[in-house]
């Protein structure tokens, strides 16, 4: 990538570190939030709450992706988030439980639009870089998630709890400076492909044709073959995110909430790991299908030793499935940026983001029922089935592009 790329490239991750860290500050406290603010102190409200986020932000982001397609995204994003924190203070200040749901899904709604910053990297990188960014953005996920709720807790404990939707705001008013910085120092044009940045231009117009071609001829299918084991993963690995503090202060006889939240962030501290073996492994010899089919067996050994109850098996097991879910996660997205023309990487992600939340929705709204059912251990039992059936799908669905790497190496061998 060339240098004045790099530099707006910087500029994007500073803006996903912040809209990460201040998304997920009141994530882990919603019950306490409804209970000290609006004294409703039903836990249902609160799940029911965090799904209903999660299908806002699945709804709008498709709209989103379709305007980005004739917007510039930075010119996009300034308007957005001053919007977003607009509502962020009304946020603040409304009283009614009611109007504070209408209020909160209508700030997502321009939230939202920040999920275009991952496909917009990716289109200023070139193919065979795609894979140490993706490892990069799954780790300032998982660590600006853990800063964010870190930095809620904080407020919660020393603060009046609203005061979180007025640091949102402020978050909301530096990434509009940020943008705006961006917008200047490029002289980005209001609407989209005047000027657009790109890794090669020549070499993007020589292939553009042939490139536009496969994806019409088998890109629904491909996608949606890609979105039906996105959507089964992600109800796998979600499934027993909601209780697992809950049931390691079980096993481990121990209500330290610091032990909990330690064992929890493992999947945070493997892909740090993660991020470093990709990004010194040698990209051209990898077949990334393969990995997914292995590493999805690594989540399902993780996941099936997670619900042995003794301490010993679920930290080994916590650690192979972080290793499984940090390779699958990265490289499903990878191999779905390889596939669709730089044009369309906007629309083709919003399309795969929409079965990654049907998962995500599908685990959420089932947890409770599974625990109220049988015991702490049944979403372990469930996810592991979840696991194997994704295997057995993903191998049928996939086989060609599996083998054809281990094709390739024999030609090779023999010449």
């Amino acid at each position: 990538m060339s240098k004045p790329n790099a530099g707006l490239r910087n500029g994007l991750i500073l803006l996903t570190l912040v809209s990460v860290v201040a998304d997920s500050m009141l994530l882990p406290f919603y019950p306490q939030f409804f209970s000290q603010e609006f004294n409703y102190h039903s836990p249902q409200h609160a799940g029911y709450y965090i799904a209903a986020c999660c299908f806002t932000v699945m709804v709008a982001f498709p709209v989103w992706a379709r305007i980005a397609k004739k917007v510039n995204e930075l010119h996009l994003w300034v308007y957005t988030q001053i919007i977003s924190g607009i509502l962020g203070v009304s946020c603040f200040y409304v009283e009614s439980l009611l109007w504070f749901w209408i209020l909160s899904q209508a700030m997502l709604i321009f939230k939202a639009s920040y999920l275009l910053i991952y496909p917009f990297v990716m289109r200023l990188e070139e193919n065979d870089k795609h894979l140490g960014v993706a490892s990069l953005f799954s780790v300032l996920m998982h660590f600006g998630a853990i800063g964010g709720a870190i930095l809620g807790g904080v407020f919660l404990e020393y603060n009046n709890p609203r005061s979180v939707y007025i640091l949102m705001a402020a978050t909301d008013a530096l990434q509009v400076v940020i943008c705006s910085f961006l917008i200047h120092r490029r002289k980005m044009p209001f609407f989209q492909h005047a000027d657009m940045p790109t890794t090669d231009e020549s070499s993007c117009t020589a292939d553009a044709s042939q490139q536009v071609s496969e994806t019409h001829e088998s890109g629904r299918r491909f996608l949606f073959s890609l979105g039906i084991i996105s959507a089964l993963f992600y109800f796998s690995a979600f499934l027993i995110r909601p209780f697992f503090s809950t049931y390691w202060q079980s096993v481990s006889e121990s209500d330290n909430a610091v032990n909990a939240a330690l064992i929890y962030s493992i999947p945070a501290w493997i892909a740090l790991l993660g991020l470093w073996f990709n990004h010194h492994r040698r990209q051209g010899e990898v077949n990334h299908y393969r990995i997914i089919l292995t590493s999805l067996c690594f989540a399902a050994i993780g996941v099936g030793l997670q619900s042995i109850e003794q301490v010993a098996p679920i930290i080994l097991g916590r650690c192979l499935f972080a290793w499984g879910l940090f390779q699958i996660t990265v490289r499903l997205e990878v191999v779905m940026f390889e596939f669709a023309h730089k044009d369309n990487y906007g629309v083709d992600f919003s399309k795969i983001y929409i079965f990654q939340n049907i998962g995500v929705l599908a685990a959420s709204s089932s947890v409770g029922s599974l625990i109220s059912w049988r015991a702490l251990q049944m979403p372990f039992w469930v996810s592991l089935a979840g696991f194997l059936m994704t295997i057995v799908i993903f191998y049928i669905l996939f086989f060609s592009k599996i083998t054809s790497f281990v094709f390739v190496n024999k030609e090779a061998e023999s010449t």
